[in-house]
């Protein structure tokens, strides 16, 4: 039987939880709204490159970090779902674009609708999902993740994934969903732009091509701010812009071969894409297969035990027995390529810079004209929180890290 003090000291931690969540919700209480933007492969150094007047206008009023840090591997599924989860690859299960999970026996890739409808492919919690057990609305255009019913659950207003549909007209959405009535208005809007990653594929982060997409995204971004701004009440809307991830220049001069190592005979499962890819194999296959690739050049070869800690990357089974990235600039092709290629690409090491991307923000929660250094972006999940209000779930992010961008509560 419990002591008269062990029920005292439960009743106080209680009581405490609750404070705890009521001060949490101090920002929600007075009704403020945020609005987070990705676009896609937005490099951090474009506005140095190209004319972005919008994203500079926003920085004036605001903040703008000298860059975003992504997560190991550099790709698009896994860091956004990085972003609304804050948890690292590693942990929240999207450890690649493509990748093998040897427990369901199932492989996951962007263009495999029913792997990437299946909720058991995502771990932790996304913000969504956070903030609709605490009775928040949020709404999603395109978010990775959010037309998935992870845990069973959407986000109250979500779209299924269509890439035709203009970002203008996504625009038009986005401020309909903030103009409806209290009661039906998210609180929080999550908004993905594809653009301009394929550019950055196709021609290259240096190109004409790519920097005039730069700049067509920019005016985007200033189309929304504009109408959120002329919005009633738009003193209390935070509007962040981010990216997942670089992009770096590629060539077919600059190739490692898998199948100059790893013969077709070779029970050998290959699963991936330049410039990452994971290998899984049994036994002594695995040991073949990763002795043979140490003789490659230009390509990091990994057991996941000897992935640098500073990756946080190689505990999750779906990584497989050996984890490998190529060499800044350098590429991983399965054949040999048929044909000459230059462009672009990204999934390399985090320490790369070409792989950083970009964060602004602006709103009555944050700065103005501050420079926050550079963040990983884990912690952008911990700051959707804060600005909604609600407690978040147990991630790899932390608040503490990049607080210094808030402004203080007003009590």
């Amino acid at each position: 039987m419990k002591s008269i003090n062990t029920w005292s000291f439960i009743f106080v931690a209680f009581a405490l939880s609750i404070v705890s969540i009521s001060i949490s919700n101090a920002q929600n209480a007075k009704g403020q709204t945020t609005v987070i933007l990705s676009l896609d492969g937005f490099r951090w150094d474009y506005p140095d490159k190209v004319s972005t007047p919008n994203l500079h206008q926003i920085a004036r009023k605001g903040v703008k970090a000298v860059s975003l840090i992504p997560s190991f591997p550099s790709k698009t599924f896994p860091n956004h779902y990085t972003i609304a989860t804050g948890l690292v690859p590693d942990h929240n299960g999207l450890v690649n674009n493509g990748f093998y999970d040897p427990a369901l026996g199932k492989s996951f890739s962007m263009g495999n609708k029913e792997a990437r409808f299946g909720p058991e492919f995502y771990g932790g919690e996304p913000i969504w999902i956070t903030a609709q057990k605490q009775g928040v609305r949020t709404a999603s255009f395109f978010w990775v993740g959010s037309d998935v019913a992870i845990q069973g659950i959407h986000p109250d207003i979500w779209k299924s994934y269509d890439q035709e549909i203009p970002f203008i007209q996504r625009i038009d959405t986005i401020i309909k969903w903030l103009s409806l009535p209290k009661d039906q208005r998210p609180l929080l809007v999550m908004g993905y732009y594809h653009e301009p990653d394929e550019c950055g594929h196709d021609f290259g982060p240096d190109d004409v091509h790519t920097f005039k997409m730069v700049h067509e995204m920019d005016s985007m971004v200033g189309i929304l701010y504009t109408r959120i701004i002329q919005l009633k009440g738009a003193d209390s809307i935070n509007f962040i812009v981010v990216s997942d991830h670089g992009m770096g220049s590629v060539s077919s001069n600059r190739v490692t071969v898998l199948r100059d190592f790893i013969p077709e005979s070779w029970p050998v499962r290959i699963e991936g894409g330049n410039p990452n890819f994971n290998l899984y194999a049994d036994g002594a296959w695995a040991d073949s297969a990763y002795i043979s690739l140490k003789r490659a050049l230009h390509i990091k070869v990994w057991k996941p035990s000897e992935v640098p800690q500073y990756l946080n990357y190689g505990t999750n089974p779906r990584v497989g027995n050996i984890i490998l990235v190529a060499d800044s600039a350098w590429s991983i092709s399965v054949q040999k390529p048929k044909k000459a290629y230059s462009g672009g690409t990204h999934g390399y090491d985090t320490r790369n810079t070409d792989m950083h991307a970009i964060f602004y923000a602006v709103g009555p929660a944050f700065k103005q004209n501050y420079v926050q250094p550079s963040f990983q972006n884990i912690h952008i999940y911990p700051l959707l929180a804060y600005l909604l209000g609600i407690q978040p779930a147990k991630t790899d992010g932390d608040l503490q890290q990049i607080v210094t961008m808030l402004n203080p509560v007003k009590k």
